[in-house]
């Protein structure tokens, strides 16, 4: 058998279910880990052994009785410190959170626990999930582990630092602008971020601008589809739903995607004239050439829209920001990004804002319409490789930060835009310096096409495996902890 920390989640699920491993055999494993490499990598602002130990318990019950075993029996899977888990800490990678513990327990953290995960930590995001880069005051920054002096990526870092430093296999995350997808490129990750409404923030939580969207950050494409098939279940009040899969999104794995008609988008979108590395622009010709291989029609694909056409998402974004919850006597407490991100958005009327919403839909009808030649977009997923610590946070000039961001991410804010399904996958890797780093190919499809992008993943999956370089990382002496094999 290979480690525990080198399984899939459904791996881990299977050894549970036939009782040749028990969840507190897992979680003992886990906790060792994080304990270990934690905060190396910057994976957690919490490590919450006694719920996770609780819940292992109530798992195992639920395996001896053998009367109901969900679906991802003993599997851990910790939360992003933007979504509540009764009891625990709730800090939004802020200073202004500082003590703050949730009431309850949000959503999904409800759908994963009933489905058997054990919630073994609150991971890392930046302030409010507000960059592109997980650096926040008060929890060490989030690292790739393929190289330690570059970020995780935001906002969803601690995730993606976690399930790439084999402490679990999979993990909460959101996404409003690339949060899953950029630490999904930069860690060398699946990274799925699900069609508007497919994941629904109720029964707390609404959905503001609709930028946002949960899912989780994975090693394959397999655990992503059985993680949606756990968290697509909505609540009352949900402002958008979305017809279920055929049968179930796993099941859309072991299905050929058919012949596809792909367009491959190279050029900047929300950032014109931005530099792209030719690493980047490599990964997306060698995903080019084997879908071509595989037998789906590529050609190049257009810019969707103007780059003045995202000025709507910023201002969106903008405002978000200036709407989070922070009292007046702690506004000094946030970081110089957020502050200044705040002012931003008080300077937007209530007209400027519902012009901005009325132009998000309309720049999404354009797109569609540019686009309605092709089932799929082939990206990059970043334009560069992954920022060291440090690079892309300027607290001294805000505005550059921001700029920057925008450079570094000019396509994953698009699918957040209009609303439409994207995955990073983990298909290409670069030598730098005597240093293998990741580089993520982001693949984007219509509304609701998640069974489309999950069968065409699994396909490439299959054809370029990945997991072979995710189980090298895995054995590298750094990441080897006391006692294991």
């Amino acid at each position: 058998m290979s480690s525990l920390h080198e399984l899939t989640a459904l791996e881990l699920a299977r050894l549970v279910t036939g009782r040749e491993v028990s969840p507190t055999e897992i979680l003992d494993h886990t906790l060792t880990r994080a304990h270990a490499l934690g905060e190396r990598v910057g994976a957690f602002v919490a490590v919450t052994e006694g719920l996770a130990r609780e819940q292992a318990r109530a798992v195992e019950k639920s395996v001896l009785s053998g009367v109901s075993v969900p679906p991802l029996a003993g599997v851990p899977c910790p939360i992003k410190d933007l979504t509540m888990v009764a009891g625990q800490p709730f800090t939004m990678g802020s200073a202004a959170f500082a003590g703050t513990l949730a009431p309850v327990d949000d959503g999904v953290v409800t759908l994963l626990r009933d489905a058997g995960t054990l919630m073994v930590g609150k991971t890392t995001t930046p302030e409010l999930g507000l960059p592109c880069y997980t650096e926040p005051d008060i929890a060490p920054a989030a690292r790739s582990p393929w190289d330690l002096t570059r970020s995780a990526g935001g906002s969803s870092g601690g995730a993606a630092a976690a399930v790439a430093a084999h402490i679990v296999p999979v993990a909460h995350a959101s996404d409003g602008g690339g949060s899953i997808r950029i630490p999904a490129s930069v860690c060398g990750l699946v990274g799925l971020k699900p069609t508007r409404g497919r994941v629904s923030p109720g029964p707390y939580g609404v959905d503001s601008a609709g930028l946002a969207a949960t899912g989780v950050l994975t090693r394959d494409v397999r655990d992503t589809a059985a993680l949606l098939d756990v968290l697509t279940p909505g609540w009352p009040g949900d402002l958008f739903r979305l017809a279920g899969p055929a049968t179930t999104f796993l099941d859309a794995c072991d299905r050929s995607p058919g012949r596809l008609r792909i367009g491959v988008l190279t050029a900047p979108v929300i950032a014109a004239g931005t530099r792209v590395d030719r690493a980047c622009l490599d990964a997306v010709v060698a995903t080019a050439a084997l879908l071509t291989d595989l037998g789906h029609v590529v050609d190049e694909a257009p810019v969707p829209f103007p780059a003045s056409r995202w000025e709507s998402f910023e201002a969106l974004w903008s405002v978000l920001a200036a709407t989070a919850p922070v009292t007046p006597d702690r506004e000094h407490q946030l970081v110089a990004y957020t502050r200044w991100l705040r002012r931003h958005g008080r300077t937007f009327s209530g007209v400027q804002y519902a012009e901005a919403v009325v132009s998000v839909q309309r720049t999404t009808r354009e797109a569609a319409a540019v686009w309605a030649p092709f089932d799929v977009i082939v990206s990059p997923t970043l334009a560069r490789l992954p920022a060291f610590v440090g690079e892309i946070r300027n607290d001294d000039d805000p505005a550059a930060d921001f700029a920057a961001q925008i450079e570094y991410t000019p396509w994953t804010s698009i699918w957040n835009l209009t609303g439409w399904p994207a995955v990073s996958l983990p298909l290409h890797r670069v030598d730098v310096d005597g240093k293998v780093l990741p580089v993520g190919v982001m693949v984007g499809g219509r509304h609701g096409a998640e069974e489309t992008l999950l069968a065409l993943s699994a396909q490439l999956e299959d054809a370029r495996p990945w997991r072979p370089a995710l189980t090298a990382l895995a054995r590298q002496p750094w990441l080897q902890v006391s006692g294991e094999q």
